[in-house]
């Protein structure tokens, strides 16, 4: 299997350290959301967590796309090659399907309860910021795989595609994990077709039917398609995180790794209230 892109590691993975440098330096000095807990402290636990998550999405995931677009290129299989598409347009729709089979994976890791084991680490921090974009545990990245892979192979999606997508993927989920401030006015026509940092921000709520909206990655149109969207909530009303998992003494490298394999907390405070919010506005106007 074949683990070496020089064209992703030395022109795509620096293209992607620098836009994160600049996201990083853009939203310490446009802050969206007030922190509740120290920046510093915060950087140590998802570091933590992405020290065993990076490698897994690079050696793993990252070959095994490649691998199965390749094989799916030598037997002529998959959808876009059935379909006997022009690769002007081969390329842009593998992109779009490559983007909406993300958002399906993204809906199924809220949905079962095996996945959001894991995917739940990465819900739990008390802040949403730039690091949280690589706050995911490892058993999601190996678990993806398989389902991604799988996509790749049933689409017939190009090789060089999958890897330009996953470059895109990655720059845009550090976008839209950032805590920057956009003008009002830009990121409100900018929703209308990707996932900005308003919108994801409100994926990240402690209350339910706000963290099981806006599943997008990259467009939002799946979202729209879906009636997942959900826009009309304020920043400055959101508490971040997960309500169960309000303690930051929790937030340690090694509860973190086994917060999978542990006892799964119902969806309320500790005092055993349900976070809720009454719907004041429509769905799909997006709020400051």
């Amino acid at each position: 299997m074949k683990v070496r892109f020089p064209y992703f590691d030395t022109i795509g993975m620096p293209l992607l350290g620098l836009a994160a440098t600049v996201l990083f330096v853009a939203e310490a000095k446009r802050q969206l959301r007030k922190r509740t807990r120290s920046k510093t402290e915060r950087l140590k636990e998802n570091a933590s967590v992405a020290a065993l998550a990076l490698p897994a999405l690079r050696l793993l995931l990252l070959p095994c796309l490649y691998a199965a677009a390749r094989q799916a290129e030598k037997s002529k299989f998959g959808v876009l090659y059935w379909a006997a598409l022009p690769v002007w347009i081969r390329y842009p729709a593998g992109f779009l399907l490559l983007d909406y089979t993300n958002y399906l994976w993204h809906v199924l890791l809220h949905k079962s309860d095996l996945l959001w084991r894991f995917h739940n680490v990465h819900h739990i921090d008390l802040d949403l910021d730039l690091s949280t974009a690589w706050r995911f545990h490892v058993g999601e990245n190996i678990a993806s795989a398989p389902y991604r892979s799988a996509v790749v192979a049933l689409l017939g999606a190009p090789a060089p595609l999958v890897l330009f997508y996953e470059l895109m993927f990655e720059g845009c989920t550090a976008f839209h994990h950032s805590n920057l401030r956009l003008p009002y006015k830009v990121e409100q026509r900018l929703s209308r077709v990707m996932v900005t940092p308003r919108m994801h921000g409100i994926h990240h709520s402690i209350v339910a039917k706000e963290t099981n909206s806006n599943y997008s990655v990259i467009f939002s149109w799946w979202d729209r398609l879906h009636n997942s969207l959900l826009l009309h909530v304020a920043q400055d009303e959101i508490t971040i995180g997960v309500p169960s998992f309000r303690d930051p003494k929790e937030q340690t490298p090694l509860n973190l790794f086994m917060i999978p394999f542990k006892h799964q907390r119902a969806w309320q405070l500790p005092d055993g209230t349900v976070p809720e919010r009454e719907e004041k506005f429509p769905r799909t106007r997006l709020a400051p």
